[in-house]
């Protein structure tokens, strides 16, 4: 079984994975049924999480077997709840790149939000577009998330920048990406093509980077002010394992 799930979990494409996920999370709780780990978002113990990640970045305990969230999911949720006005301020115009399915329907309920979503091919986005020219007009939103798609696009400045203009002024972002804080600098070659060896040099067979600690340096180069959370200043360390966050991550919180 857990064989057969991490084939299917490497193999089968994105859009496929995230209609398959609604049956799958029916059945998964009660396999992990305990008390050990719990999700923030929502509000769910188990004995354990799944695990997920490809074969060179594969990971144990990280995966909520109801909501799918994953460590960036839990860090970012525990921002947006208790050091934001994200479920407080009242008509925030919010643009979501790459929805994730467990923060999907949860913003869209939101009676504060005006709530947008886009994708190149996610089936539960709004609209469907190229991150590298986005048909939005500028200075529209106060609020834009864009998580894991950095590391996938041919121009990452290019989609920043987009993202940056069409922020309103005082606007605020998170666009996290996988980071690898043993390399100084971000890792390309456009030489890498194959889907193996992207995944053995860049963690991932449809990655075409691996950033670095200079991540900052490519926000700011776009535009943004970057700011880091500290989440140790809020969570202790028990705290942090039960809900399985990556003790290494950084939550970058921008703002134009």
């Amino acid at each position: 079984m857990k064989k057969l799930y991490k084939y299917l979990l490497n193999k089968l494409p994105r859009p496929l994975l995230i209609r398959l996920s609604y049956p799958f999370k029916l059945i998964a709780p009660v396999l992990y049924k305990g008390d050990k780990v719990v999700c923030p978002v929502c509000q769910k113990k188990f004995s354990k999480f799944l695990s997920y990640g490809s074969n060179v970045a594969h990971r144990e305990n990280v995966l909520c077997p109801y909501d799918l969230t994953l460590e960036r999911h839990r860090l970012m949720w525990l921002y947006l709840k208790n050091h934001s006005n994200f479920f407080t301020q009242k008509d925030l115009k919010v643009l979501h790149i790459a929805p994730e399915q467990c923060y999907h329907k949860k913003f869209k309920a939101q009676n504060n939000l005006v709530y947008l979503t886009g994708d190149l091919v996610s089936p539960i986005a709004d609209m469907h577009f190229d991150l590298h020219d986005i048909p939005l007009e500028s200075d529209r939103f106060d609020i834009v998330f864009c998580n894991h798609v950095m590391e996938h696009v041919d121009d990452a400045i290019q989609c920043m920048r987009e993202l940056y203009r069409v922020m309103k002024p005082g606007g605020w972002a998170i666009i996290q990406v996988p980071q690898d804080f043993t390399r100084n600098s971000t890792y390309e070659d456009p030489l890498i093509t194959s889907p193996e060896d992207r995944e053995k040099h860049f963690w991932q067979k449809d990655h075409v980077r691996l950033f670095g600690k200079d991540y900052p340096d490519w926000l700011k180069k776009a535009g943004f002010s970057v700011e880091e959370f500290d989440k140790d200043a809020h969570y202790s360390k028990e705290t942090q394992e039960k809900y399985r966050l990556d003790t290494k991550e950084v939550l970058y919180i921008l703002s134009k």
